[in-house]
């Protein structure tokens, strides 16, 4: 039963290359010493490099996965990432609301992946803020938070975002300070993360592995803003650990 590490879920893809996705996720947590699980939410083609396909799991088996696990765990944190549709990803989470209504729910928005390939365009903005409301963090990065509020400065967008959810900016695309993040606190409190290092390779799934290592700390009960420094030297030291696109866990 995993006794002396919390237990915390990812729902996420499958990514063959095991470089983004549930099985950076539970490489993640593992790393951060709890006991990870993972519901898969679409099998996708691809390697490090490549990208060509997404073949979409079913609601009904998503849902199924999730009952089979909670007949036996809790999770007082969940990570979310890939997902079929904001439609999808509304039902998911009021499906893991009933079964912990306490639940934080840690949503990475994979809007495209680093291939290029798009996965969501439009979002209608009234399920797009329903949505958030039932966040507890949103860890999008700079195109993706111009994506979803619209504005073409991101730092405002976040800004609006942070109205319904906590939101963590990721600075990978910040043209003006690179790898500069903020975290926009859903009180208008707000802190800026300066990266330690700035001679790393870009990683793929780094995105993913900033937001379970993120949720990681979250089970570990560190406070938001600790967490999100701690997550931030994690993600620094993967993306330095070697020169491929392929990142080493530290356990």
């Amino acid at each position: 039963m995993g006794k002396g590490r919390p237990n915390i879920l990812t729902i996420a893809g499958f990514d063959p290359s095991g470089g983004a996705g549930l099985l950076a996720d539970t490489k993640t947590f593992e790393a951060h010493k709890t006991l990870g699980m993972a519901v898969c939410s679409a099998l996708t083609v691809q390697n490090d490099e490549q990208f060509t396909k997404t073949n979409w799991v079913s609601l009904e088996d998503i849902k199924e996965q999730l009952d089979i696990l909670h007949e036996r765990f809790t999770f007082k944190v969940v990570k979310i990432g890939l997902v079929e549709s904001f439609d999808a990803l509304q039902q998911i989470i009021a499906y893991l609301k009933e079964q912990n209504p306490r639940v934080k729910i840690v949503c990475d928005p994979v809007l495209k992946a680093s291939a290029g390939f798009v996965f969501h365009s439009e979002v209608e903005r009234e399920t797009l803020e329903a949505v958030l409301s039932e966040l507890f963090l949103l860890t999008p990065n700079w195109e993706e938070v111009q994506q979803l509020s619209g504005q073409e400065d991101a730092k405002a967008g976040a800004k609006y975002l942070s109205q319904f959810c906590h939101v963590y900016l990721k600075g990978g695309h910040n043209t003006e300070h690179p790898g500069k993040d903020f975290l926009l606190h859903k009180d208008q409190k707000e802190h800026a993360l300066n990266p330690k290092q700035t001679n790393v390779e870009g990683k793929h799934g780094s995105g993913c592995v900033f937001s379970s290592a993120l949720a990681a700390h979250i089970a570990l009960e560190y406070p938001l803003l600790k967490a999100c420094v701690r997550a931030k030297d994690y993600v620094t030291k993967f993306l330095a650990s070697n020169d491929s696109k392929l990142g080493y866990h530290r356990v």
